[in-house]
């Protein structure tokens, strides 16, 4: 159910003051934000950070608003773009018609029958990367779970998104530039205000990444501009439609902005989801040992294949769980272009808003016991009602994330090779905080020690 918003009754908003806000974002930026929405009950409010006063939006149905029913009124413009934009060029994660031409082309590679098309594949890619660390757990040497994490899913994208076009080598160095680009603009998130001519901590860093990136990027798309074969990868794909629609010439620079938004959608939620999965199992045992105790059942003595994904229900509970608590986007940026009202606040246009799934996935109003992590509350034995905007993790409304199923394909096979292969254990067990950048991820590093998995049969 949503509540329309009340034009005829507007109020002043509440305003945090500069010397409030200013330290705990200094603190803690994603915890902290996701507080400010809390101590409202969602209400609209405004935040205080010198020259530039955004809105913090986060009732499900404010939400619904900026990003369904009014979505053309609150656009992705303004200063909170540009650090983004620099990475992603203007495509698919921009507006106007650049977005809609670049949707248009990729929305039918990413749909649920395409996907299941390359799940096989997905899912021999998988185990064979996954059967990569028997060494660790032979030698008991820790890994680095989000840099693993990061790796199994790269492999994953070069394998079946780009058609293996990029060597193995190569690609292994494309996944630690993508991470350093949303790590190091959270200073430029922060304070969004600053131009680009000034340089900010993390400025160094981004640029050395993103021509890394570009190295990277401009030669795989020449190969396969140069191939022209009708191959079922994304990437070639994408190279038809592009040259169709512009008779037969394609820009570059276009193609590289498609490579470097496909590559962001496919790999980003999924590598963070994984990274903060053995932490929460570490500290829900019980949880751990109904899920193993699934994935044996579902799977077998076999290899894990594409098709037991849908009968794996409890991990699905588990994938749910972790993206209500840990979504990959804890601010979602949009202007306001006409004025407006929100929940009785009115906004002048030129006004920033920012959504934080982080804060409506955490609101008392629609979530028992909120800071808990609760896989049970995604059974379908008590499926509740919940508010449609209440649970967004991939966005809502016509910017809705295109990756969304490809992440639920993808983690799950990561997960169950895992889980039947080896029995991991966090090495360093800590309180985890959230860190800004372009995603969510742990600020601390999480350091896992694979044991074999007590079976009598491995995949």
């Amino acid at each position: 159910m949503s509540v329309a918003p009340d034009t005829n009754v507007t109020r002043g908003a509440r305003t945090l003051p500069f010397y409030r806000v200013i330290p705990r974002l200094l603190k803690e930026p994603v915890t902290e934000l996701s507080k400010m929405g809390m101590e409202n009950d969602g209400q609209p409010v405004r935040l205080d950070i010198g020259p530039f006063r955004p809105f913090l939006i986060s009732h499900p149905d404010h939400v619904q608003q900026v990003l369904k029913t009014d979505w053309t009124n609150f656009m992705r413009q303004g200063m909170f773009w540009n650090a983004v934009w620099r990475v992603t060029g203007h495509g698919i994660v921009s507006e106007g018609p650049a977005w809609e031409t670049s949707r248009k082309i990729l929305q039918p590679l990413f749909t649920a029958r395409y996907i299941a098309s390359l799940g096989e594949q997905m899912a021999e890619v998988i185990a064979a990367s996954v059967a990569e660390l028997d060494e660790y757990a032979r030698t008991g040497e820790l890994i680095d779970a989000a840099s693993r994490m990061n790796s199994i899913v790269n492999h994953v994208i070069i394998k079946v998104l780009f058609g293996g076009r990029i060597p193995r080598e190569t690609g292994e160095r494309l996944a630690p530039e993508f991470a350093t680009c949303a790590t190091s603009i959270a200073f430029r998130l922060l304070v969004p205000f600053v131009p680009d001519s000034i340089r900010v901590p993390g400025d160094r860093a981004f640029l050395a990444a993103l021509k890394k990136i570009d190295d990277i990027v401009y030669p795989l798309i020449e190969q396969a501009r140069t191939e022209k074969n009708d191959a079922n990868d994304v990437l070639s794909a994408v190279l038809r439609a592009r040259t169709e629609q512009d008779g037969g010439s394609t820009d570059p620079r276009q193609l590289r902005d498609d490579v470097v938004s496909i590559y962001g959608t496919a790999s980003e939620t999924t590598a963070m989801t994984l990274t903060w999965l053995w932490g929460v199992l570490e500290d829900h045992p019980e949880v751990y040992a109904r899920l193993r105790e699934e994935i044996d059942r579902v799977v077998g003595d076999g290899p894990v294949r594409a098709a037991h994904v849908d009968d794996l229900t409890y991990l699905h509970m588990i994938l749910q769980e972790l993206l209500r608590l840990y979504p990959a986007a804890w601010m979602v940026p949009r202007q306001v272009v006409n004025d407006a009202v929100i929940g009785g606040v009115r906004l002048k246009a030129g006004t920033q808003v920012l959504i934080s799934p982080y804060t409506t996935h955490r609101l008392e109003e629609f979530w028992d016991r909120p800071l808990e992590f609760d896989p049970e509350r995604w059974s379908p034995e008590r499926a509740e009602r919940r508010h449609r905007y209440s649970f967004f993790p991939f966005g809502a409304g016509p910017h809705v994330c295109l990756g969304q199923q490809l992440f639920y394909m993808e983690a799950p096979l990561v997960i169950a090779n895992m889980v039947r292969r080896f029995r991991p254990e966090v090495a360093n067990p800590q309180r985890l905080t959230p860190a800004p950048g372009a995603s969510v991820r742990p600020k601390e590093q999480v350091l896992l020690r694979l044991f074999p998995a007590e079976r009598s049969t491995q995949a």
